[in-house]
């Protein structure tokens, strides 16, 4: 198979990028890479070779020679490569605009002050509790949401952007899954938690969901 993807089943960049493979009909092989045991299986000098930066996800395409890490790059570049019913990214470029700034208000706002690293640094190097952390990645999840919240009015359907299902989507379900880990109030966005319900009604989104992760512990 020529597609592998190198995750971690709670990995929310992971996570993007299942879902994306999966509504593009891609088949691939999945190489899970711990974040956790052994001291970081991204850490390992093989994994290193493919990502220097020591994250998840990492995609390698071996017909078309290339190795590409970032999730938001990743799931457009599949979204080029694969026709399916779904397209991830739309063609005017107003809409396609929009769409890529709700994902990134997610993907470079909200996720990476929460990821793993961060919260063991905050645990390693300023003494804080579990319970710190938790109300920090809390803090920063409701404080994103509390915008994006207010930007679906305008523009949210059944989905974020009307009725199709776009990289906002795939950006906004695992957030809304870290909040939940989080016991963010769910009940403060009722657009948000629609949208996650309508989207996990999909095939694709369930298929993607960390617990059905052949590597979940």
């Amino acid at each position: 198979m020529s597609i592998k993807l190198y995750g971690y089943w709670r990995s929310t960049a992971s996570y993007r990028v299942r879902i994306a493979l999966n509504l593009k009909g891609v088949e691939y092989d999945y190489v899970p890479v711990h974040l956790v045991n052994n001291g970081g299986e991204q850490h390992s000098s093989e994994y290193s070779q493919l990502n220097p930066a020591h994250l998840v996800p990492t995609l390698v395409d071996d017909d078309e020679d290339i190795i590409l890490n970032q999730s938001l790059a990743i799931i457009e570049y599949l979204d080029e490569r694969y026709e399916s019913e779904y397209r991830l990214i739309p063609e005017h470029r107003t809409e396609r605009a929009r769409v890529r700034a709700l994902a990134q208000d997610i993907a470079c706002d909200i996720q990476p002050i929460g990821n793993l690293r961060v919260l063991n640094a905050l645990k390693g190097n300023f003494e804080a509790s579990q319970d710190d952390v938790a109300k920090w990645a809390a803090h920063w999840i409701t404080l994103g949401f509390d915008g994006i919240e207010k930007r679906l009015q305008t523009q949210a359907g059944k989905f974020c952007f009307d009725f199709d299902v776009t990289l906002a989507d795939i950006c906004l379900v695992p957030q809304v899954y870290n909040a939940q880990r989080f016991n963010v109030d769910m009940s403060r966005y009722p657009l948000i938690s629609k949208i996650a319900k309508n989207c996990n009604e999909i095939d694709a989104f369930k298929n993607a969901m960390p617990e059905n992760q052949v590597d979940a512990n």
